[in-house]
Parts: structure tokens; sequence; C-alpha cells
């Protein structure tokens, strides 16, 4: 695509967008939550409260929609790898680990992955 034809694209796409905030910015409906957001959070403010807060009063049995993704995580398994030569004994949860990756590199990866307990 050419640079001519992509800029008129994209002029176009402004222009409705435009268009489309203009019609916004004069929807009563618009005005009355921004208005009320407005009061909401200043009066949070005034009374020292979190939104949070305010959910778990008014409704403590919604589950937390605002917890962070890492509690839904899975917590990573811990590996023990223990050298026949040395017997000396690695416990990582990841795969970069130093001792780890100098004996992969001194031994090959297939021979320290069979020294996994």
């Amino acid at each position: 695509m050419s640079k001519l034809a992509e800029f008129k694209r994209l002029e176009a796409q402004l222009a409705e967008q435009l268009a489309a905030l203009n019609s916004l910015k004069d929807d009563k409906e618009l005005k009355r939550e921004i208005e009320f957001e407005q009061k909401l959070n200043s009066l949070l403010e005034e009374c020292g409260f979190s939104l949070k807060t305010v959910i778990s009063i008014l409704d403590p049995q919604t589950p937390r929609m605002l917890t962070p993704r890492q509690d839904k995580r899975r917590q990573r398994v811990l590996k023990r790898y223990r050298n026949p030569h040395t017997n000396e004994v690695v416990e990582t949860k990841g795969g970069n680990h130093k001792i780890l990756n100098a004996w992969k590199a001194e031994h090959g990866a297939e021979t320290v992955n069979s020294w996994l307990q």
C-alpha cells in the first residue's frame, strides 16, 4: 500500500472517530455518568476510602475481580538435580540456574536432565 493511500485511509478513520466523539459530547447520559464519577471520586477521597473497600462493604460475597493475576498462576515445581560425579545437589524452580547451566554446558542437557530426582 502506498503512503498516500495509507494516509487517506487513516484520515478517513480519523474523521469518523471525530464525528463519533462530537456526537458523544452532546449525549446527556454521558454527561450524567461523568458527573456521577466525579462526585463519587471526590466523596471517596473526602472519606478516605478506596473503591475496592466500598465494593467489599456493599457486597462482601462478590468474588474479588480486582485481584492481581498472579494469584491464579500455577506455582512452579521445585526440581532437584544431583550430580553423580560430585554428589552436589541443585534445587531450582526455573531453568536459569548458574550451576545447572554450567553442568549442561559441561555434560550436555540430556545427561543433566537425567539427574533429576
